[in-house]
């Protein structure tokens, strides 16, 4: 690493670490052992960490991306706090033995389906 690097390493390690957990929380949250809060926020969390839709759209100067380092880690820490240890220690170490990418085609057309029935239904509606 130079010393002009953009990004410090610890920043880095940090990204992956949330993106490791990020990942761990799509296992956590299909467990039978997790409530059903932390279910709750497990998803809604994975929903806005993969939506290409933002509180605060990226165009924005700063307040684009702030909502993203914020809102994220945010929605990891509360589902992380609800979900019993030794569930997401699991979550983890299968997410260690496995691929870091949950590999669920259907999963993201519905997610892409369900945005793109709402960008239709506002465009629609503001057209009207």
């Amino acid at each position: 690493m130079s010393r002009f690097d953009p990004v410090p390493e610890r920043l880095r390690a940090w990204a992956r670490a949330i993106w490791r957990d990020l990942v761990a929380l799509h296992g956590a949250a299909r467990d039978p052992r997790t409530p059903r809060l932390a279910r709750w926020v497990a998803i809604a969390t994975l929903a806005y960490a993969l939506s290409p839709i933002d509180l605060i759209p990226d165009f924005i100067p700063l307040l684009g991306q702030l909502d993203d380092l914020v809102l994220v880690p945010l929605g990891l820490w509360w589902a992380r706090a609800l979900i019993p240890p030794e569930v997401m220690a699991d979550a983890r170490a299968d997410t260690d033995r496995h691929s870091w990418l949950p590999e669920s085609r259907g999963g993201a057309i519905a997610v892409l389906a369900i945005w793109a029935l709402v960008a239709g239904w506002i465009g629609w509606t503001l057209l009207h």
